[in-house]
Formats: structure tokens, C-alpha cells, sequence
């Protein structure tokens, strides 16, 4: 099983940023962890957990989140974890410091993701970024030394900013690092940020994503992910297996079902088992199992899909057939063809 905490608390709004965070509100952190305990045992219960394969604490700013705090959750899981469980955590760089980082791997995070998004500090501070390149290689230096194996980190591609040369020094200054996993994000103009519609934002070149694949030494399982080891998390969310959201504004997924708490802090504060649900049809969940597996290494068993459809793309070297299953060798061209084969 699948378990996704989120910590939506910020010091901190990117500009680009369209994910549920909040930068006011801290005084209300005990409130929330009370309200996360009471989903996260209601949860655990509703999804009849023997064992989670996967925990991934993310938000928001984990580590704006104080230690004791982890551990009161973590004490809530502690039966329910092996020594196989993945166990990540997001970081900011300006955040994490020594005794959080400490801390955290003590009580077993195995794994620790960085939110750099670049090494230039004209780009961190186009895209509201509140750390320098320094404290980025400091924070993932910090984590090795403490004892971190499985360390990713985050960038932001396709800005104005991302021409090959541009990209080739980013790459080559996080390779200088004890990274394992690169997650490379291209920069979408979510509504209601800063950057909506501003289109000037973007590098018009389409081939910026080949660009930065050619650049990434680590075997690339998904549209934005590298590593020398894939996440067992990610994994699971390509492969639609069920899987637990914790926290303001997270997602669960059970049987045909997703489950939404509510996103507003008071209100989920106020009742944190409140849940609206949306019941998938047989349809959807083609769709879905389409997309994923088209756009990651899962791919897509035959019977999804008109086997003439298939044949065509394969004549065109667009899909690629193992035994019974259907894999995509350019993610990047994953959505369309998703659409065509739908």
C-alpha cells in the first residue's frame, strides 16, 4: 500500500506554483497534525493496511515541519513498515538544516527529495525561489554526510531562461552532487499563479526536453523522472494501484474511487474525515491506464487498445510490444499517443 502525507505549509509561494500550500497560517501546525492523526488512523482502518510499501511525505514544505511532529506520525506507522519500505520526504534547501536533516533520517526516512528547480540564481529568482545555488549544494551535501543513499533532486526546465548551453551547466553542476535521481519538471502556466499566460516565460523550442534527456546520465522510467533507482511510489501511482492521501487537499484511491479531503486548512481542520468521492466508470479507467503507462516504463497490456491502432504505431516505431503489453519509447510523445489510441 501506498501512503501519501501532505504538509502544506510554506515560507514561501513560487511563482509557478498551483499546488495546495499555504505561507500564513503557521500557527496552526499543532492543529494539523491533531486533524492528519485523526484522518491517518481513519485511513489505515478504511484501507485495511497490512504493510506500506511506500510512504511519501510531501506538500508544501515538509521541512518547514518540526521533527516531533514526524514522529508522532511516524509512531502511528511504525508496525506497518519494513525494512523494504520506501520512505520519502521533500526538502527546500533553506529549510533543511542540520538538526531537521538529522532527525528525519533517525527515524527512517530512507529517502530525501530536494526542491532545487536550478543553479543559477538569476533563474530561482525569476521562478520565486527563496534559496541560492550554495545552499542547494550544501542541503544535498548535508544529507550525504548524514547518512542519505537515495537522494533526489528537482529541476524546472523550458523556461527563457533553457537553452542547450543553459541546461548543459545546470546538469553538470548537479552531476557534481550525490544525487541518484533527477525529477526534471517542464514549467506549466498553472491559473491563478504569477506566470499564467505569460507565454514569454517559456523557450519556444519543443526539442528543450530531448535536450535535457540527452544531458541526464540516469536511465529515464517516466516523462519527468531519471534514476539509477526508480521510486517505488512513483511507480505505484503509474500502475493505478491503490494508495492513501493524508492531508489538506490530498488524493486517495481505492476500488474505482477517488477520495478528496477537503483542500481549505479550516475546513479540513475542522473535519478531516470529510471526503468528497468521484466513482470512476470502466472508461475512465481505460484512459487513465493509458496515459500512465504510455507516458512511464508500466506501458499498457494489449486488450486497451484496437489492435489496428497498434499495429500502425508499431509499423512507425511509436510503440514497442513485449508479450502481451504495449510500451512507448518517447515519453514526451505520450499524450498524443494516448489520444490516438483512446
Amino acid at each position: 500500500m501506498l501512503l501519501y502525507l501532505h504538509i502544506p505549509f510554506c515560507d514561501s509561494k513560487c511563482h509557478y506554483c498551483a499546488f495546495n500550500s499555504f505561507t500564513s497560517n503557521h500557527h496552526l501546525k499543532k492543529e494539523y497534525l491533531k486533524a492528519l492523526l485523526t484522518q491517518l488512523d481513519y485511513e489505515l482502518e478504511y484501507f485495511e493496511v497490512k504493510k506500506l510499501t511506500s510512504i511519501y511525505i510531501g506538500g508544501g514544505t515538509p521541512s518547514t515541519f518540526p521533527v516531533p511532529f514526524f514522529e508522532e506520525i511516524f509512531k502511528r506507522v511504525a508496525s506497518l513498515i519494513t525494512p523494504l519500505t520506501e520512505i520519502t520526504i521533500e526538502a527546500n534547501p533553506n529549510s533543511a538544516k542540520k538538526e531537521w536533516v538529522e532527525g528525519i533520517y533517525n527515524l527512517g526516512v530512507n529517502r530525501i527529495s530536494f526542491g532545487v528547480q536550478s543553479f543559477d540564481s538569476k533563474k530561482l529568482k525569476f521562478l520565486g525561489r527563496n534559496h541560492t545555488p550554495k545552499m542547494a549544494k550544501e542541503a544535498i551535501n548535508l544529507a550525504k554526510r548524514i547518512g542519505f543513499k537515495e537522494i533526489n533532486l528537482d529541476l524546472i526546465y523550458g523556461t527563457k531562461f533553457d537553452n542547450e548551453k543553459f541546461l548543459e551547466k545546470e546538469i553538470s553542476t548537479a552531476l557534481t552532487l550525490p544525487i541518484t535521481h533527477i525529477s526534471a519538471y517542464y514549467l506549466t502556466l498553472e491559473p491563478n499563479t504569477p506566470f499564467f499566460d505569460k507565454e514569454e516565460y517559456l523557450n519556444p523550442n519543443e526539442e528543450v526536453g530531448y535536450i535535457l534527456k540527452e544531458l541526464i546520465p540516469f536511465p529515464q522510467y517516466e516523462v519527468s523522472n531519471f534514476g539509477k533507482k526508480r521510486s517505488i511510489h512513483n511507480l505505484g501511482y503509474w500502475k493505478l494501484q491503490p494508495y492513501i492521501g493524508v492531508g489538506a487537499g490530498a488524493v486517495g484511491f481505492k476500488n474505482k474511487v477517488r477520495l478528496y479531503p477537503p483542500s481549505d486548512l479550516k475546513e479540513y481542520l475542522q473535519n478531516p474525515l470529510k471526503k468528497e468521492k468521484e466513482v470512476l466508470t470502466s472508461q475512465e479507467l481505460r484512459l487513465e491506464k493509458l496515459f500512465l503507462g504510455l507516458r512511464s516504463c508500466v506501458g499498457i497490456k494489449e486488450n486497451l487498445v484496437k489492435e489496428k491502432k497498434a499495429k500502425l504505431l508499431i509499423k512507425e516505431g511509436k510503440l514497442i510490444k513485449k508479450r502481451d503489453r504495449f510500451f512507448n519509447p518517447n515519453y514526451f510523445i505520450a499524450d498524443e499517443l494516448a489520444l490516438f489510441l483512446s
